[in-house]
C-alpha cells in the first residue's frame, strides 16, 4: 500500500502557511504574495523541486514570480499542495488544470480530468476532448473523450455546435472509426452533409474525401439509391463516381470477377463495432455444467469465443455487468451448489472471489438496481428458498433484506422504475404464475398481478417501459409464448410467441432489442438464439451460439474501451498476440488540435 501522509499532518502544514510559520520562500501573483514552504512544493511538483534543486537555483532574496496566472488559482493550487484536496468547479476546472499541468502535479491533473469526465455530454464533449489534446499529461481522459464522440455520434450531430466548426481532418477521422456508433450509415452520410450546410462554398470540395468513410454497403438499395446516389454533391463530383460504383457492387452483389473475400474486410460493408456486446455465460451443456463464454457482436451479428480457461464451469448462476465488471452469482457445478461470488475485470481479463452470499444459491434470480446486486431465491441443495439479499460492491458486503411472500427456484428477475420484479419459479411442488417487486426505500415485497401463464425457468427482463415474462416450463411442457407486465396499470398482456419453446435461457437487451439465448426445448439443449423488437411486435432469428446450453446467464458488457476483443474480428492482423495479455485501457488513436 501506498504511504500517506496524515490528516493531521497535512492540517499542520496548512495552518502553519497561513500562520506564515517556518517558511522560506514567497511566491508573488501579479500583487499577491503567498508564503510557502519549499519541502511542501517540492514533495508535490517535480517542477519546483528542478526549480529549487542546487543547479537551478537563481531565485533572488526567496522571492519566485509566477506570470500569467490569477491569484484565485494560485491559492487553489497551494491548498492542493498542503491538504491533497481543492474544491474543482466548472468555473475554476479549466485554469486549474493548465496550471496544474504547468506545475506537474500529476494528482490534482487527475481530479480535473476526472471531474471534466462527468460533466461530458453530447454538447461539450468535443470542445473537451480538443482541450485535453493540448496537455500531454491528459492523454488518457483524451481517449475516454473522444470514446465518448464516438459511442454518443448521433447526438452530438443533433445538437452540439462545436460539431460544426470540425475541421475535415478531424471529421474524416471520427466517421472512419469502426468504434463510431451507428445503427445505420445513413447517420454518417447526413452528418457529412450538416457538416457541410454549415459552410457549403467553403466545404463542398472536401465530400469526395468524406464520402468514401461512408459504409455504402451497408444502407439499403432504397436509401442508397433514392438519397446517396441522386445526391446533387454527388452527381457533380466526379471523383465520387468510383466510390458510388463500388458502393453499388457492394449493394447489389454484382462484383463477380473480384468478390470481396470477406464482408468484415471490405471497407464499405465492414460493420462498426457494437458499443455493446451480449455475453453467454456458462450453463449446462451436454452431461454437465461448461466454462464457455461467448460474445455476441450485433453489428456483425456473430458469436466469438472468450472463454476464460481459468473459470470453473457453472450452471444455474446469475450474471450482472455492474460499475465495469462482471459478477457470477450462484449456481452449481453438478457437485456443488455455490454461494460463491466471482468477478471479472473485462479489460484484463482476471477472475477473482469477492465476499460470498448468505445462502447457496442455485436457480437463482438476479438484478441490479442503484449500484447494488440482489440475489433472489434459489435452491440451497435443500430447500427452495425466499430470502434474499443485496450486495454493494462498494463495502464487498452482502446484506439481508426482506424475504419474498413465496418460495421460488427457477424464476427470474429484473429491474425497472426503482423496484426489483420477480416472477414464476419453482415451489419444490408447482410452477408458479404468481410476480413480485420489491421495493428498497422500504424493504418490502408486494404481489403485482399474476402472469397469464405458469412459468418455472422463465426469461424476465425490463425493456421499454414493461417487464417482459418470456417461455418457461407450465408443468407440462415449454412455451413459446410471452406476456409484458405494465407497471403503472399492474396489467399484463400478451405479446408475440417466440419461434421455438424454450426454458432456463439467457435474456438480455442490446442494441434496443431482447434476445433470448439457448436453453431447453423439451427434448435438448439449444443454442439457438431468437431476438423480439417492441416496436414491430416481432421475433427474428438471429446467429446460433457455438455451444448448445441451457442453464445459462447473459448479461451485457457496455463503454469498454477494449470493446474490440470481445467483437467479431474486423481484420486478421488487428489485434495482436502479444497484446492480448496486456490492459489497453485507452483508445489508441487521438483527436488533437
Amino acid at each position: 500500500m501506498k504511504r500517506k501522509i496524515s490528516a493531521t499532518a497535512l492540517n499542520v502544514f496548512e495552518e502553519a502557511r497561513l500562520q506564515g510559520e517556518l517558511t522560506d520562500l514567497i511566491i508573488r501573483v501579479n500583487d499577491t504574495e503567498f508564503k510557502v514552504h519549499k519541502i511542501i512544493l517540492c514533495g508535490c511538483s517535480p517542477y519546483f523541486r528542478v526549480l529549487f534543486s542546487p543547479n537551478w537555483n537563481k531565485l533572488a532574496e526567496h522571492y519566485y514570480n509566477i506570470p500569467g496566472m490569477s491569484p484565485d488559482i494560485m491559492s487553489l493550487i497551494l491548498k492542493y499542495m498542503y491538504r491533497r484536496s481543492v474544491c474543482i468547479t466548472e468555473d475554476n476546472v479549466t485554469e486549474l488544470l493548465v496550471a496544474a499541468d504547468q506545475f506537474l502535479i500529476s494528482g490534482l491533473v487527475d481530479a480535473c480530468c476526472e471531474f471534466l469526465e462527468t460533466q461530458l455530454c453530447p454538447e461539450n464533449c468535443i470542445g473537451i476532448c480538443m482541450f485535453a489534446g493540448h496537455f500531454h499529461s491528459c492523454s488518457k481522459f483524451q481517449s475516454k473523450a473522444k470514446l465518448y464522440i464516438l459511442q454518443h455520434f448521433k447526438e452530438v450531430v443533433r445538437v452540439s455546435e462545436e460539431f460544426l466548426e470540425l475541421s475535415v481532418e478531424h471529421l474524416e477521422e471520427l466517421i472512419g472509426h469502426d468504434e463510431l456508433n451507428v445503427k445505420q450509415e445513413d447517420v454518417v452520410f447526413e452528418a457529412i452533409l450538416h457538416w457541410i450546410d454549415h459552410s457549403p462554398e467553403q466545404r463542398k470540395k472536401h465530400f469526395a474525401v468524406l464520402l468514401p468513410k461512408v459504409r455504402m454497403g451497408l444502407m439499403t438499395s432504397d436509401y442508397f439509391m433514392n438519397t446517396v446516389k441522386s445526391n446533387a454533391l454527388v452527381m457533380e463530383n466526379e471523383a465520387c463516381t468510383p466510390v458510388i460504383i463500388n458502393a453499388m457492387k457492394a449493394i447489389f452483389d454484382l462484383n463477380v470477377e473480384e468478390p470481396f473475400s470477406s464482408d468484415l474486410r471490405n471497407p464499405l460493408t465492414r460493420p462498426r463495432l457494437p458499443c455493446a456486446i451480449l455475453l453467454a455465460i456458462g450453463g449446462w451443456s451436454g452431461s454437465s455444467p461448461t466454462n464457455g463464454i461467448e460474445a455476441y457482436d450485433v453489428r456483425a451479428e456473430r458469436w466469438v469465443n472468450v472463454t476464460q480457461e481459468d473459470e470453473s464451469p457453472r450452471a444455474y448462476h446469475g450474471a450482472v455487468f455492474l460499475d465495469g465488471f462482471i459478477y457470477c452469482i450462484g449456481g452449481f457445478d453438478s457437485v456443488d451448489y455455490f454461494n460463491s461470488v466471482r468477478k471479472f475485470n473485462p479489460i484484463n481479463r482476471i477472475w477473482h472471489e469477492v465476499a460470498p452470499m448468505y445462502e447457496r444459491r442455485c436457480y437463482v434470480s438476479v438484478a441490479n438496481l442503484g449500484g447494488y446486486i440482489y440475489a433472489i431465491g434459489g435452491y440451497s441443495g435443500h430447500e427452495r428458498l425466499n430470502t434474499a439479499e443485496c450486495y454493494d460492491p462498494k463495502t464487498n458486503q452482502w446484506t439481508l433484506i426482506a424475504p419474498m411472500n413465496e418460495r421460488r427456484s427457477d424464476a427470474s428477475a429484473t429491474s425497472l422504475q426503482g423496484k426489483v420484479y420477480i416472477c414464476g419459479g419453482f415451489t419444490g411442488v408447482e410452477c408458479l404464475f404468481s410476480a413480485e417487486s420489491f421495493n428498497p426505500e422500504t424493504n418490502q415485497w408486494s404481489l403485482i398481478a399474476p402472469m397469464r401463464s405458469h412459468r418455472s425457468g422463465v426469461g424476465v427482463i425490463a425493456y421499454g417501459d414493461l417487464v417482459y415474462a418470456v417461455g418457461g416450463f407450465d408443468g407440462t411442457g415449454r412455451l413459446h409464448s410471452a406476456e409484458a407486465y405494465n407497471p403503472l396499470t399492474d396489467l399484463w398482456h400478451d405479446v408475440a410467441s417466440m419461434f421455438d419453446p424454450r426454458s432456463n435461457f439467457g435474456i438480455e437487451v442490446v442494441d434496443d432489442l431482447l434476445f433470448v439465448v439457448g436453453g431447453f426445448n423439451g427434448f435438448s439443449t439449444s443454442c439457438d438464439v431468437e431476438c423480439y423488437n417492441e416496436k414491430t411486435n416481432e421475433w427474428n432469428s438471429v446467429c446460433d451460439m457455438d455451444i448448445f446450453r441451457s442453464a445459462l446467464s447473459c448479461c451485457v458488457l457496455s463503454g469498454l474501451p477494449n470493446i474490440k476483443h470481445y467483437a467479431a474480428q474486423r481484420d486478421p492482423a488487428e489485434i495482436p498476440e502479444d497484446e492480448m495479455d496486456n490492459d489497453r485501457s485507452t483508445s489508441s488513436s487521438t483527436l488533437t488540435v
